[in-house]
């Protein structure tokens, strides 16, 4: 599943051009098709979703956690690329509908924005009020107010391990099971500890180490290992996700796998010891 490196990479390509084709910033929309209707999501899902497009103009591209924000004013289109849903801007000249198009809108030159999703567990949102959607996000990690004050406050209130904590988007809005990997390993956290028994340093070691993982992301347009996302380049800067039975690259012992939160994590036992303070 795309996490906030490739999400973000989405969303600067819609709004600048780039992997998914041309900006689609103040291009009036003349039509749209829903080719799979499970792919609408919430109250919006009724008859007029479709009708309601032609006429408008796409003012605006944003994220929020793994959400892509379309502004069509005076609505915002919300886009979860889940397991496999992908995006791009076909040129007039390509009008064939893909096998695995889901949702599509027609600019008024012919363009189009495609929505597909092989797996079909991507969703989208038409709605006046995004908070409705997104009102349960937790805190941005790259926003000033994440901060290992703020962290630390989380992590002492919870009974979970620290790995499940990370992965919980009402926590934390866009960290995925890459990047969280990556952070625990950069601070030198075993992904197993108790969340509430990381003292201040250790928290302090995670928030720098969380947001330098996701900015290295972003620099390299995202990770492409999925079988869908493509164009980024940071799977070739991996220190330990994916990277099972491999020496570690600080300290040679080898990488270890183990499974939590029903996700492949990776860690290496000598630089990412359990142990735990009290």
């Amino acid at each position: 599943m795309p996490e906030l490196p490739e999400v973000e990479t989405f969303v600067r390509s819609l709004k600048y051009g780039g992997m998914t084709g041309n900006s689609i910033i103040n291009r009036q929309i003349a039509s749209a098709d829903l080719f799979w209707n499970r792919t609408l999501a919430g109250s919006d899902a009724a008859e007029g979703f479709l009708e309601w497009f032609p006429g408008k103009t796409v003012r605006d591209v944003a994220r929020r956690g793994k959400f892509i924000l379309i502004s069509v004013p005076p609505k915002t289109l919300l886009i979860h690329l889940r397991m496999s849903g992908d995006l791009k801007v076909t040129e007039a000249s390509d009008a064939e509908i893909g096998k695995h198009d889901r949702f599509r809108l027609t600019f008024t030159d012919g363009d189009r924005l495609v929505f597909s999703d092989p797996r079909k567990f991507g969703r989208i949102w038409l709605t006046a009020s995004p908070e409705a959607v997104l009102g349960s996000l937790g805190i941005e990690p790259l926003d000033d107010g994440f901060t290992p004050e703020w962290l630390y406050d989380k992590l002492h209130a919870s009974n979970r391990i620290i790995k499940s904590v990370l992965l919980d988007q009402r926590v934390i809005a866009g960290l995925g099971n890459i990047y969280s990997d990556e952070a625990l390993f950069s601070a030198g956290i075993h992904p197993a500890r108790a969340a509430r028994s990381l003292s201040t340093e250790e928290v302090a070691r995670l928030v720098q180490a969380i947001q330098t993982v996701l900015r290295d992301g972003i620099q390299y347009n995202g990770a492409s290992i999925d079988w869908v996302y493509r164009g980024g380049s940071f799977q070739h800067h991996f220190k330990i996700y994916g990277r099972t039975g491999e020496p570690c690259l600080i300290c040679g012992t080898k990488i270890e796998k183990t499974t939590i939160s029903q996700r492949d994590t990776h860690f290496c036992p000598c630089c990412q010891p359990r142990m735990e303070k009290n």
